[in-house]
């Protein structure tokens, strides 16, 4: 009820500037202990554990790449009761993204436009805050890792190992993001020969980010390389149109379409995330019965608020 009131008034706003600010806030209110934990009790919801490759997940609940970029907001977010955090998609180098505005809501649909194309702080500026900040081993956390704009596809390799090599022993996994529509050409690294050679380059435990807008040639060559050099996928990133990246309830249907033609190519025991449109608890099941070991959202959380997971879990 508070947070329907709330987000009335927020999406009178433009989209980017309420998120900045809700950034700043949600900073302020984790520097107090008492709040995070008056937060962690309204929040909780009876556990539901997984476990996959060597962790444990409270739930598998997550929220996908896009909300924290830089790493800022980890603790508040553990607090909402996510059952593990993806922040990023982080670069190489600091860049400014693309030019405002970039973000833009649709309502009707339940759904979100972005055209940001990486904005971000850069690989030694998030390393060094998760360094500082630390986290808890009970909360698994992924780092999303891209290619700036300027690097050619050539040069795709090196950027995303340097980017790995800063990145990878804070995270509990690395997810080579080769599938934003926010950046010029990134998704051609979804070709075999492009992306066998990005994927080997990645150290560590890695999963790869696919797109929603493939065939079924191009989920079977993309598959069989993942199976080979990678330890999981996540299925999908947005939708393209002409306006950006669509996220949100349209794309429902069509990432977990995606994400049952992946788990039929590569069978029962590789670890697959469903992640696109996820609103409801029956939206998590259908992600799970499409072959999902984890779940994400991002769009649903902006529209249905901090209480999703505890409502998702019950």
């Amino acid at each position: 009820m508070i947070y329907a009131a709330a987000r009335k008034l927020l999406f009178r706003l433009d989209a980017e500037s309420v998120h900045e600010w809700t950034v700043e806030q949600i900073r302020r209110v984790q520097e107090v202990p008492i709040a995070l934990r008056l937060i962690e009790r309204i929040c909780a919801a009876p556990p539901s554990p997984v476990k996959l490759w060597d962790l444990t997940f409270r739930n598998p609940i997550g929220i996908a790449a896009g909300f924290d970029k830089n790493a800022l907001m980890m603790p508040l977010l553990a607090a909402l009761g996510f059952g593990f955090i993806e922040v990023g998609t982080v670069t190489l180098r600091p860049q400014p993204g693309n030019p405002r505005p970039r973000l833009f809501r649709d309502p009707a649909r339940g759904a979100l436009i972005n055209r940001l194309g990486f904005n971000n702080d850069g690989a030694d500026a998030v390393a060094e805050r998760l360094c500082r900040m630390g986290f808890s081993p009970s909360i698994p956390l992924f780092v999303n890792i891209g290619k700036n704009r300027d690097v050619p596809l050539e040069g795709a390799p090196e950027a995303y190992a340097q980017c790995a090599e800063k990145l990878a022993k804070y995270a509990d996994a690395l997810v080579i993001n080769i599938s934003s529509p926010n950046t010029p050409g990134l998704r051609e690294l979804q070709r075999p020969e492009h992306l066998e050679k990005v994927v080997s380059a990645v150290p560590g435990r890695k999963l790869v980010k696919i797109a929603p807008d493939l065939d079924d040639a191009q989920i079977a060559e993309i598959c069989d390389v993942c199976v080979k050099r990678a330890d999981g996928m996540i299925c999908t990133n947005t939708t393209a149109t002409d306006r950006g990246g669509l996220s949100g309830k349209p794309l429902m249907q069509k990432s977990t379409e995606v994400l049952a033609k992946v788990r039929a190519r590569v069978g029962r025991d590789f670890p697959l995330v469903g992640v696109g449109g996820v609103f409801t608890a029956e939206d998590v099941r259908a992600k799970m019965q499409a072959g999902a070991n984890l779940v994400q959202l991002y769009t649903g959380f902006v529209y249905e608020g901090p209480t999703i997971v505890k409502r998702l879990l019950r």
